[in-house]
This record gives structure tokens, C-alpha cells and sequence, in this order.
């Protein structure tokens, strides 16, 4: 079939490829930081001198706090050198007593106005700078195993100059559905491929919440006044607007348990879109130009972070428009196909979503039975756009509220350590 209008499908043509410039640039971005990995930093056997508190925020945890800590406990750092402070954050369990059990110091908070984990943070790390003997500070999650070269990785980034750590951030229950497998795969992108691309160029990997740690003269230059529900997002920006760059140190991980069924991750992921959105729309076009006015490579690779899309909007948008530029190419006369300029712009935003996912699935060991779970991705992306639209009308919170664990479901899924890879019985 001809339109017999070879005017019409070149400015089609033409208007296609405008709008899908941003998107091909995404695509090629994201190929180009999968082609990229840091060197690993080779680990010193020596004693390290670097005093560590490592903050624990809890919120009603008691069903995981106590594995947390063990995990903490068993790390290969001088036990002289350590300490491991759980802050119970308006706790109606008994987080507090089980935590002091297990070994770990705790702090307990209680501020009904000030609710969520930045102001936990904000209160630990404030009484840890009243004290002399903390160097430096890591964050884990109360839901959390860790490598047990955690604090050693840390110690040694942090006396070779970083002013701020994040480590890998996986998924400790990755065998328990279908979702938990294709977000070990989203994880592997989003915090390894990604961090590990930014590293070499040296870039800021910025802070995923889990698994980072600051200086004491981090704290201190630049306060923690993030409230919001991505709070980790929220002060990284601050970090990199100060000149603050967050090193990436894969050689260790921690793991962290994710929802595997409907309910509970429509309500993660509603807090996670829903606060990434807010923290886009207040800074993404501010830090862009930001970044132009002080030609800041960090800046801009900060708004370039916030500005594109999650990979399941943006393969959406080029599958549309890849079917869209292929109608053109059926729909126009054969004398000027090899003038269409628009399935080379959607070719090249499909290639590099392409090597981005496939570097990431490489990276995650996730093997063919990860690579059938991407089969299911378009469903999942409806189901994730159906969760948008009800952002829209119920808004975005800092509250506080816990993701309803596996073993409140009574159930027992199968963890991954994140040192060995070998499957783990739970609950931890």
C-alpha cells in the first residue's frame, strides 16, 4: 500500500524522529554506561583505622532485625572499630528489645510528627556527630544480609579519599516469584550497571538507601535534611550540588527482601514512582541547567539520571514508535525509503535499551529462566502504568509505611546470600 503522498509521509516522517530524538538519546546513554565497568578496588589485608557507626533504622521490624544484626555482626571488620546502632523509629513492636538481644546498641525515637526514615537518619546522625569516635557512617536497612566485606569495602574507599560510598544493592529474596526475579534484573541495571558505568567515567552513582555510608566531614558540610519518601535520591542531589561525588563499591552488596506478590509491591511501588516523580518534576529541569552554567559532568549526569524515564516507559515509547516508523516505511513510495529518518533514530533508542537489559540480565546470573520472566515485562509495564494513574489522584507521602514482609504472609521463601549465592531457607 502507497498514500501516494510522498510529502505527507516525509513530514511524518520527519515529526516522528523530532519527538523520538530524546528517546534514542536515552536508549544510547544507557548503552553506553552497560559498556562501561569500574576497575575493583583491590582490598587490603591490613587493619583498618577508620571508626565506623553503622545505623540500623528500624520501624517495626522484629520479624527481620534480627538477622540483620547477626549479618552485621559476622562482617570481617575489628569489632573495636565498629559499632551497630539500631534506631528504633516509633516502634508499637518489640524491634527495641530484640535488637538489644541480638547485640546491637539501640536508640529509640518517638516523634509523631515526624515521621519516616529521614528523620531517623537526620536524629542519628546528629547524635553521632556530638560524639569524638565516629569517622564515618554506613546505612543498612533493618531488612537487610550483607556481604561480610561490607564494612572492610567501605573503611578502604573512604581512607583512599571517598567523601561518600553506596555498594551494590541486590535482591535477597530473588527466587520467590516471577516479580522478585524481574526485579533483580531491573535491581542489576538500576544500581550495578548504571554505578558501575558512572564509576569509570568518574561520575556519582548517587545513594539507594541501602548499603551507603558518609564521612563525618560529609555530614557536617552538607546536613541531612532529607524528608521526603526517596530520601536518598533527595540527598544525593544535595551531595553532588555541593561537589560531593558518591563513589560506587561493588565489591560488596547487601540484600534486601522485596514483595513477590500484587498488593504489597503496588504499594512499594507507589511510594518509589510516585516520590521519584515529585523529585523529578522539582529538579530535573533545574539540575540540567545547573549543570550547563557550571559545566558539571556530575550535575548533568544527575539530570540526565532523573529526566529519563523508567525502562518499561521507555521501551514503550520506542516500541510505539518503532511500529510507527515502520508503517511509514511500508506506507511510503520505495523511491524514498532510504531517505526515512526516523527508524534509525528508533532503531538506535531500541539497540541501546536493548544492550542496557541484556548487560544487566548477564550481570544478575538470573540465566533462561530470568530470560523467559522478560517475557512477561509488557504486562508488568501496564500493571506499573495502571499504578501511575492512581498516584495521580491519591498523591505522595512521607509517612513511614513498612512493606508487609513474607513471613507476615506465613510463608517461607528461599533467600540469596549476597556473598555466596547459595539459596538460604527463611525467614532470616
Amino acid at each position: 500500500m502507497q498514500l501516494g503522498f510522498p510529502s505527507l509521509v516525509s513530514a511524518a516522517d520527519r515529526a516522528l524522529a523530532l519527538v523520538g530524538v530524546p528517546a534514542a538519546g536515552a536508549g544510547a546513554y544507557l548503552a553506553a554506561l552497560a559498556t562501561r565497568r569500574a576497575k575493583r578496588f583491590p582490598i587490603a589485608t591490613a587493619t583498618p583505622l577508620v571508626q565506623l557507626a553503622v545505623v540500623v533504622p528500624a520501624h517495626n521490624e522484629r520479624l527481620s532485625i534480627v538477622a540483620t544484626i547477626a549479618s552485621l555482626l559476622a562482617t570481617t571488620y575489628p569489632v573495636e572499630c565498629r559499632r551497630i546502632i539500631v534506631v528504633a523509629d516509633n516502634c508499637s513492636d518489640d524491634t527495641a528489645t530484640l535488637a538489644r538481644e541480638a547485640g546491637a546498641e539501640v536508640w529509640e525515637r518517638t516523634d509523631l510528627t515526624k515521621r519516616g526514615k529521614g528523620y531517623a537518619l537526620e536524629f542519628a546522625f546528629n547524635r553521632l556527630l556530638d560524639e569524638a569516635d565516629c569517622d564515618a557512617v554506613v546505612v543498612v536497612d533493618a531488612d537487610t544480609l550483607v556481604t561480610p566485606n561490607l564494612l572492610s569495602v567501605c573503611s578502604q574507599y573512604i581512607s583512599a579519599g571517598a567523601e561518600a560510598v553506596q555498594v551494590d544493592y541486590k535482591v535477597r529474596n530473588t527466587t520467590s516469584s516471577w516479580r522478585t526475579r524481574l526485579l533483580h534484573i531491573s535491581f542489576t541495571a538500576f544500581h550495578d550497571v548504571r554505578s558501575s558505568g558512572r564509576e569509570s567515567l568518574a561520575l556519582s552513582c548517587g545513594l539507594r538507601g541501602n548499603g551507603m555510608a558518609f564521612t563525618r566531614a560529609t555530614l557536617m558540610r552538607v546536613p541531612h535534611t532529607a524528608f521526603s519518601i526517596v530520601e536518598d535520591l533527595e540527598y544525593g542531589i544535595s551531595l553532588a550540588e555541593a561537589g560531593i561525588r558518591v563513589a560506587y563499591a561493588g565489591e560488596a552488596s547487601v540484600a534486601g527482601e522485596m514483595p513477590d506478590d500484587a498488593k504489597s509491591s503496588e504499594s512499594q511501588r507507589s511510594r518509589w514512582e510516585g516520590g521519584r516523580a515529585l523529585i523529578r518534576q522539582r529538579d530535573g529541569k533545574r539540575l540540567a541547567m545547573a549543570s550547563i552554567r557550571k559545566r558539571d559532568k556530575v550535575l548533568a549526569d544527575i539530570a540526565a539520571d532523573l529526566l529519563i524515564p523508567p525502562l518499561g516507559q521507555l521501551g514503550t515509547f520506542l516500541a510505539g514508535g518503532t511500529v510507527a516508523s515502520a508503517f511509514l516505511v511500508v506506507a511510503g513510495h520505495p523511491a524514498g525509503r532510504r531517505r526515512l529518518v526516523s527508524p534509525w533514530v528508533f532503531g538506535l533508542g531500541v539497540a541501546g535499551l536493548v544492550i542496557h537489559v541484556g548487560e544487566a540480565w548477564r550481570r544478575s546470573g538470573a540465566g533462561l529462566r530470568g530470560f523467559a520472566d522478560l517475557a512477561r515485562v509488557p504486562w508488568y509495564v501496564g500493571w506499573k502504568f495502571a499504578q501511575k494513574f492512581k498516584l495521580r489522584k491519591q498523591g505522595s507521602s512521607a509517612e513511614w509505611v513498612r512493606t508487609t514482609r513474607l513471613a507476615e504472609q506465613h510463608r517461607s521463601p528461599q533467600y540469596v546470600s549476597p556473598e555466596s549465592g547459595q539459596r538460604q531457607e527463611g525467614p532470616q
